[in-house]
């Protein structure tokens, strides 16, 4: 059975979207913005009336809104495989995708194949997610729709005792909100392992028009667009309420399995940057500027997972108030001293995180009553003559150490005996500090001092013996350079590296080589790329 989707249906609640994509942008007037929480200085007009559109769908009462439709429509028909209903992004969280609902005689699990008659683009397959494997109720997202092309997409239906029925369905989608490429540049690498299972995920254009998340396959093939507010997300985290990620410099959003936003935290007079993680409790601890302090990206806060309130819990200034004082403005007049660029949650009130500004890892004990730093591991060069020389690990074996590090995660194993655990990293290789402009980088091995350009950065994996004081370097390897940003990922037996302001992101083997690598035209840089199978969430 073919049946063909309406446009005219398509769309609930968002019905701006279409006709925004189509129209394009070439030749429209420019003007100002001076929104701070999108971060914008010059976007047309029709991206400023898109960007507002995009604002309404982060709105709670909005989204409840558009839910309730759907369930009046849900309760005013009879929807079977059959006679689906079927709707274009009703809740605007992902422009390539469907809200598909019916419900079946016979309990069964339901599968779907996104097809296109276009030369390069692979079928897209997936398990529907549902609270139970086999039921008679379906309701899910169909992502994966390719832009400005007819979509054959094909459910496949599986009752427990293996009876399939197939219902086919064509949908032609408009454009993309933003400008990214459908299938991007793929380089295969000299490793015949498989890549891991899931979606890249592309966070952080950093683009001076319009901001979004992307979802490309292993093929370079994009199969989600997920607008956001402006800045840039920073990571996916999921619980039992749904994924989490930020919208813009103020606000991280909650998301349902079907699109729909449940929820959006406001942080108020903080700006979030770089990293968000939970605690023990389910609240989301973020890392933040004080937008009131003179200084930037030395703030830890935490966000109430059920009410929204927002507290401090840490600034870095309380644990090395006598470096700070040493340091010096950025050119933008910032006294960016720390730039925490990422935080992990260990347990028991105890995170690490890492600090660009001083190519240091800091583990952090206490953090929610009296906060201390517990070692780091950095240059002693570095901190020699600060007064917190003593907080040092002690270096093991003879290699050069990390330089603006980004990524850092806290890994633990059970062949490893208690106070021993790896840290893994994309180590940038950049020996840069604006604010300690006098000190010698290269004197501890790290020549390189720009974004781009340079010779490698590394994935660097170090294990940690807190019994012995000691680190030491037990893995690394070389990918394309990138001074700023960027991302490491363990997935598997495999590996995701991000070299942001390359542009280029890849998969490694467990020893090492190159699967595959994929090429973005960047205005700035990729801020991280993550992979995800989004199990039990998206697909089953």
């Amino acid at each position: 059975m073919i049946v063909t989707a309406a446009a005219s249906a398509a769309v609930l609640g968002y019905q701006w979207y279409k006709g925004k994509a189509d129209a394009g942008t070439s030749g429209q007037e420019t003007t100002a913005t001076v929104d701070m929480d999108v971060g914008k200085t010059i976007l047309t007009s029709d991206q400023e009336e898109t960007l507002e559109d995009i604002k309404e769908i982060y709105n709670e009462e909005n989204q409840a809104e558009i839910q309730q439709d759907i369930e009046e429509e849900k309760a005013s028909g009879t929807y079977t495989e059959d006679n689906m209903l079927i709707k274009y992004n009703p809740y605007g969280t992902n422009t390539q995708s469907l809200y598909v609902y019916f419900t079946t005689d016979e309990a069964a699990a339901v599968s779907y194949t996104v097809h296109v008659d276009e030369e390069g683009i692979d079928d897209f397959t997936a398990d529907a997610y549902q609270g139970k494997e086999y039921q008679t109720e379906h309701e899910f997202q169909v992502l994966g729709l390719i832009p400005d092309t007819e979509n054959t997409i094909t459910f496949t239906i599986q009752t427990q005792d293996g009876q399939t029925t197939e219902k086919t369905i064509n949908y032609t989608m408009g454009s993309l909100l933003g400008s990214e490429d459908t299938t991007i540049d793929m380089t295969e690498g000299t490793s015949s392992q498989q890549l891991a299972d899931g979606l890249y995920v592309v966070m952080g254009n950093d683009s001076e028009s319009l901001d979004f998340m992307y979802y490309y396959n292993n093929n370079g093939v994009l199969r989600g667009e997920v607008p956001i507010i402006g800045y840039r997300s920073h990571r996916l985290l999921f619980d039992d309420d749904g994924m989490y990620y930020s919208i813009s410099q103020t606000k991280i959003a909650r998301v349902n399995r079907l699109g729909q936003v449940t929820k959006v935290y406001d942080t108020g007079d903080y700006n979030l940057h770089h990293d968000y993680v939970f605690d023990d409790e389910g609240n989301i601890l973020t890392l933040a500027t004080d937008t009131d302090s003179e200084s930037v990206e030395d703030r830890i806060i935490r966000i109430d997972k059920d009410s929204g309130e927002v507290t401090e819990v840490l600034d870095m200034a309380d644990l090395l108030g006598d470096y700070k004082k040493t340091c010096e403005e950025a050119s933008d007049g910032d006294l960016d001293w720390m730039h925490i660029n990422t935080i992990q949650w260990l347990g028991d009130g105890q995170i690490i995180i890492s600090s660009r500004e001083t190519s240091t890892i800091m583990k952090i004990d206490h953090l929610y009553d009296n906060p201390s730093i517990e070692y780091m591991i950095g240059s002693e060069d570095f901190w020699d003559g600060t007064g917190y020389e003593s907080l040092l690990l002690t270096q093991d074996g003879d290699f050069t150490l990390q330089g603006g590090q980004h990524s850092v995660t806290y890994v633990e194993d059970d062949s490893l005996e208690d106070g021993q655990y790896y840290l893994y990293m994309y180590n940038n290789n950049i020996g840069y500090s604006e604010s300690q402009p006098d000190f010698s980088w290269s004197s501890i091995g790290l020549t390189n001092d720009t974004g781009k350009g340079g010779d490698n950065s590394y994935y660097y994996r170090y294990l940690v013996d807190e019994n012995k004081g000691t680190f030491e370097l037990t893995d690394s390897f070389a990918v394309p350079y990138s001074g700023y940003v960027s991302s490491a990922q363990d997935i598997g037996e495999n590996t995701v590296m991000d070299s942001g302001t390359s542009g280029i992101f890849g998969e490694y083997d467990s020893f090492h080589k190159l699967i595959r690598s994929f090429s973005i035209d960047v205005e700035k840089f990729i801020y991280r790329v993550y992979k995800y199978d989004f199990n039990g969430f998206y697909f089953s």
